[in-house]
């Protein structure tokens, strides 16, 4: 059967078939399918790993496939066409997991770009696995555990190729979108995958929550015995792994994730770590309208971010806000202690002003409002008083007067110090007229009325 024999032997044939199968990406496809059929021969003849190999080079033969990165046609809710960075996604997903893994992990090592090798998985799995394709929904939990069979397998094969492709994804960073993430933990729950599975997606999540937007943090509870509407654990598991990467001193513990750089830490943190406290406490405000979600578990959700994340407190605020009108059986020392969580210093005017005429706000804490709204109305008109005495102390030496020309002439530092008592004037006024204001407040509170007198004194 070779040359040995004579010439055309089956051995020479073959060889030169196989050149030709391999030097084009479609039939080295179908090449690859084929050997399916005959695994085990097509292994010991070397036919796997060379169509491995040929796919490969084809595949990363194209400079920009190493270099740019494309989620046109993943990130579609609906079906589109494949775009020119993305040609290979769609062959890929004619072969079965292990011969597609092998070959997955032979492009990645051959230099392709993460992002791109995170795409053709995610891209994969959506070809599997139906719930990959829809929105998250209270509905999504069912889909599975009542008896409808996806139309791609059962969910034993659901659950297995899901636990694979989450193994294969890089270790960088953000390689994949948030929104992506988030919904490939969905899945992993409904699926019940395993829980180093759902681990190293929520550490993944936690790595890039500075990213995440809102709707797709509202992880509806999968457990069997649901307490809550949403997975508090879960986003709570989630804050902590981000803590654990952002918060100054701390390190990640994260094996399945690579930093390019070094941890973020001091003044850099505060904007990511901003951007989650914003998200946190939006999180907090839908979420508080469950009527099942013990305080214990938002005061330990809400705390999860420092003080020194909140600029302002205002989300914070709406978000107690909400639970204290779909808890109204609290009784007042639960509200006190559930209303320290926020930081009164750090209401703006607004934020005071709903605060002082909320009925659902305990007494003592509408009081500490009012002292500090008070104070820095006092703080603001010093600052300004200050400003002009400075002025006038400046103009003492020449009396407000300069002479030019023989001429005398009022000094313009002067007229601009006349202007700047006129505007402390105003200032006066407006605070007095706010403080009867605030009188005329704490007068529809029962029980107030040595308040006035202590808080509201006019300083001598």
């Amino acid at each position: 059967m070779n040359e040995n024999y004579g010439e055309g032997n089956l051995v020479e044939v073959t060889e030169t078939i196989l050149n030709e199968v391999f030097s084009n990406w479609s039939d080295s496809i179908k090449a690859l399918q084929t050997c399916e059929e005959v695994k085990s021969y097509a292994e010991e003849l070397h036919i796997v790993s060379r169509c491995i190999d040929s796919l490969t080079i084809k595949a990363c033969s194209d400079t920009n496939m190493c270099q740019t990165s494309s989620w046109n046609g993943v990130c579609s809710e609906t079906k589109s066409p494949i775009s020119s960075d993305d040609w290979w996604y769609e062959d890929l997903c004619l072969l079965s997991l292990p011969l597609y893994k092998r070959l997955i992990v032979s492009i990645e090592a051959k230099g392709m770009k993460p992002e791109n090798v995170a795409a053709s998985l995610i891209f994969y799995l959506r070809r599997f696995i139906p719930l990959m394709n829809r929105q998250s929904s209270f509905n999504d939990k069912t889909s599975v555990s009542q008896g409808t069979t996806p139309s791609r397998g059962s969910e034993g094969n659901q659950r297995v190729l899901l636990e694979e492709i989450v193994g294969l994804i890089p270790s960088k960073k953000c390689v994949i979108p948030s929104k992506y993430l988030l919904r490939l933990l969905r899945t992993a729950m409904i699926l019940h995958a395993s829980s180093s599975c759902i681990e190293n997606l929520e550490k993944r999540i936690g790595s890039q929550l500075d990213q995440v937007e809102l709707v797709d943090l509202l992880i509806p509870n999968m457990g069997y015995s649901v307490e809550t509407l949403y997975d508090i654990d879960c986003v709570q598991r989630i804050i902590d792994h981000f803590m654990s990467m952002y918060q100054p001193g701390t390190a990640s513990t994260s094996p399945c994730i690579t930093e390019e750089g070094p941890l973020i830490d001091g003044v850099d943190a505060l904007t990511p770590m901003t951007m989650v406290a914003n998200l946190l406490d939006a999180y907090l405000a839908e979420v508080a309208l469950d009527v099942n979600l013990k305080l214990p578990k938002f005061q330990a959700l809400a705390a999860s971010i420092p003080d020194f994340a909140r600029p302002l407190d205002d989300g914070l605020y709406h978000a107690i806000d909400v639970y204290l009108k779909a808890h109204p059986w609290l009784i007042d020392s639960e509200r006190e202690q559930f209303c320290r969580l926020m930081n009164c210093q750090k209401l703006s005017l607004e934020a005071s002003t709903h605060a002082a005429q909320n009925e659902r706000v305990p007494l003592r804490v509408i009081v500490q409002v009012l002292f500090f709204e008070q104070l820095r109305l006092r703080t603001s008109i010093s600052s300004w008083l200050f400003v002009s005495d400075n002025i006038e102390n400046q103009q003492s030496g020449n009396f407000g007067f300069s002479r030019s020309n023989g001429n005398v002439q009022l000094d313009p530092t002067q007229q601009g110090g006349e202007n700047l008592r006129e505007r402390v004037s105003e200032l006066e006024k407006e605070c007095s007229s706010i403080r009867n204001e605030l009188k005329k407040l704490v007068k529809t509170k029962r029980g107030w009325s040595i308040f006035p007198r202590i808080f509201f004194r006019r300083s001598s």
